[in-house]
């Protein structure tokens, strides 16, 4: 489901005759220096993962999260990363609380 990348290397593409630069956190999530504050987006869009998860959790569907934002040719595998992400980074953060928790 995804691929490794190291998210410490700067990606340079061009799309649309423009340079989009960014690091990338999965095939689908990016960090975009300028792009939304560099907060998590999905690759070549300013649509904040943030924004997808919080949709998600108010019980709105994937399918219907895709379609409202149709324009951004938004995935089912794109949002399907984003919870891994999230869950990672939820996991991640709370390993140092852990040994408090047994």
């Amino acid at each position: 489901m995804l691929k490794q990348t190291d998210a410490n290397e700067l990606v340079h593409e061009e799309v649309g005759g423009e340079i989009y630069s960014y690091y990338p956190l999965g095939d689908y999530v990016v960090m975009a220096p300028g792009v939304c504050g560099g907060r998590p987006t999905f690759k070549y869009t300013r649509l904040e993962v943030a924004v997808v998860l919080a949709l998600l959790a108010t019980g709105m569907s994937s399918q219907d999260i895709i379609a409202e934002y149709e324009v951004s040719n938004l995935s089912q595998e794109a949002i399907q990363e984003a919870i891994y992400l999230a869950n990672e980074a939820l996991i991640e953060s709370t390993q140092a609380f852990l040994p408090l928790a047994v």
